[in-house]
C-alpha cells in the first residue's frame, strides 16, 4: 500500500560540529547535529510538505535516540527504523579549517552496516511512490551491497527508484567503483556529479556519463557552480546554478536531489525541477550544518519561474530562505 511520497533508505549519523574554526586537536567544544545522505533528503522533502519515510538501523544508544527524535521532528516517519543492541550508531566530526571543511567518519561496524536483504522490511520499502537510495550504502558492507543490488533490480511492486551515486573515494579504496555504474543502470532517476563520474569512472563530461548510463529514464548530471543538466525523453535540459555566498558545502548534493524530486512529485517541467534543486542546494550551502531550511513553496516557485536574465542576477546568502528575506538581484 502506497502511503508516502518518498521512502529513503540509508545510514544516518550524529554529527559533531566544532564551535569555532581550527584543527580538531585545538577545538574543545562541539555542537551535536545529524547527517546522512538519505535522511537529509527525507528531512528536506518533509519540510517541503511531502510525506516521507526513512528506513535504517541505528544503535540502541543515546545517539540513536537523538537521530530518531531529530528526524521525526522534521516530519519524517521513522517507524521502520530498527534498533541494534550490539552495534553503535555511526558518528562523524567536521573540521572547519580556514580554506575548507573536512569530514572524519567513525562508522565502521555501525548498526546501519548490517542492513541486508534478510532483515529488510519489504512492505516499508514498497510504501512510497519513490524509493531513494545512494551509493554510500553499497560501500558500507557486503550485506549492504547485496541489499542495494536487490533493490535496484526489477521486483514485484517496485516503486520508481532514485539513486544518488554519492561517490566517496574513502569508502571505495578496496572496491571497484564501477559497481556504482551497475547499480545506477537499474534505476529510474539517477543523480551524479560530473566530478564524481570523473573520479570514479574516468568519464570527462555529461555526454560521456549519459553514454555510460543510457538506461535511467532521467539522468541528472550536477556541474557545481556551472549548474546541472537532465537527460530525459531523448533530450537534454540544463539550468544554471544561482550565485551563492557559501558558508559550508556539506549537504548541498542531498538538498539538490530533494529539490529535484519535489518538483518531480509535483509534475513540474524538468527545467523548473533543476532550478528547485539549485534553490534547495543554496539553502544548504548558506548554513553551517547539513540541513538548510527550505524557502516557502510559493517563494521557491516564483524564483524557479524567473526569466533567464533575472535568474542570472540572483545572489543568495545566509538567511535568504526566511519568509521576509530579500534576494539580491543587482
Amino acid at each position: 500500500m502506497v502511503t508516502f511520497d518518498v521512502v529513503c533508505l540509508g545510514e544516518s549519523m550524529v554529527t559533531l560540529v566544532p564551535a569555532r574554526p581550527g584543527r580538531l586537536a585545538d577545538v574543545a567544544v562541539f555542537h551535536r547535529g545529524i547527517g546522512g545522505a538519505e535522511s537529509n533528503v527525507a528531512c528536506a522533502l518533509a519540510r517541503l510538505g511531502h510525506r516521507t519515510r526513512w528506513i535504517s538501523r541505528v544503535g540502541a544508544d543515546g545517539f540513536g535516540d537523538h537521530l530518531l527524535a531529530e528526524i521525526a521532528a522534521a516530519g519524517v516517519d521513522v517507524g521502520a527504523v530498527r534498533r541494534d543492541g550490539t552495534r553503535p550508531t555511526g558518528i562523524y566530526f567536521k573540521e572547519r579549517l580556514a580554506d575548507r571543511t573536512a569530514v572524519l567518519y567513525y562508522r565502521s561496524g555501525s548498526a546501519a552496516a548490517t542492513m541486508s536483504p534478510r532483515n529488510l522490511d519489504r512492505a516499508a520499502v514498497r510504501s512510497g511512490r519513490l524509493l531513494h537510495l545512494s551509493g554510500i550504502t553499497a560501500a558500507l558492507s557486503a550485506q549492504c551491497h547485496a541489499l542495494m543490488t536487490e533493490l535496484t533490480r526489477p521486483w514485484p511492486g517496485r516503486p520508481q527508484v532514485c539513486f544518488d551515486v554519492n561517490f566517496r573515494p574513502a569508502l571505495w579504496r578496496s572496491r571497484d567503483p564501477a559497481e556504482l555504474v551497475e547499480l545506477a543502470r537499474g534505476c529510474d532517476i539517477v543523480f551524479v556529479g560530473e566530478d564524481e563520474a570523473k573520479g570514479a569512472w574516468g568519464l570527462p563530461d555529461a555526454a560521456a556519463i549519459r553514454a555510460a548510463l543510457p538506461e535511467p529514464a532521467v539522468l541528472v548530471v550536477k556541474r557545481g557552480a556551472d549548474g546541472a543538466v537532465a537527460f530525459h525523453d531523448g533530450t537534454a535540459t540544463s539550468a544554471d546554478a544561482a550565485r551563492v555566498d557559501v558558508v559550508e558545502p556539506v549537504g548541498a548534493g542531498d538538498a539538490f536531489a530533494a529539490g529535484f524530486l519535489s518538483g518531480t512529485l509535483r509534475g513540474l517541467p524538468v527545467r523548473e525541477r533543476l532550478r528547485h534543486g539549485h534553490l534547495l542546494a543554496a539553502a544548504a550551502l548558506t548554513v553551517p550544518g547539513d540541513l538548510g531550511t527550505p524557502p516557502p513553496r510559493e517563494r521557491a516557485d516564483a524564483l524557479a519561474g524567473l526569466s533567464d536574465e533575472a535568474w542570472g542576477r540572483l545572489r543568495l546568502g545566509p538567511g535568504w530562505t526566511a519568509e521576509a528575506a530579500e534576494v539580491a538581484t543587482p
